[in-house]
């Protein structure tokens, strides 16, 4: 399946950002903006979120246009070939 879809990647990112990442940015120092830095990543991390859902869903529609084009080109290929 992710071989045919490799755009499912990018919901890795969100799952990096907010589960895998934290042990390692769990500080309180440095103070970015008023922020202690794990206040600011996960701030970072959902703003980056809906960047990696819509990249997703661009990867699908796409996909999805070139399967409808192929099996329209099937198709024709199909019917123009049995008529006489």
């Amino acid at each position: 399946m992710l071989r045919d879809r490799p755009h499912l990647l990018w919901l890795l990112v969100p799952f990096v950002l907010f589960l895998c990442a934290p042990p390692w940015v769990n500080r309180v120092q440095p103070v970015v903006l008023g922020l202690p830095f794990l206040a600011l990543w996960l701030l970072g991390a959902t703003l980056v979120t809906p960047f990696a859902v819509w990249l997703t869903y661009r990867g699908d529609r796409r996909l999805a246009a070139r399967r409808a084009a192929d099996r329209r080109a099937a198709d024709q290929r199909g019917n123009s070939g049995g008529r006489a």
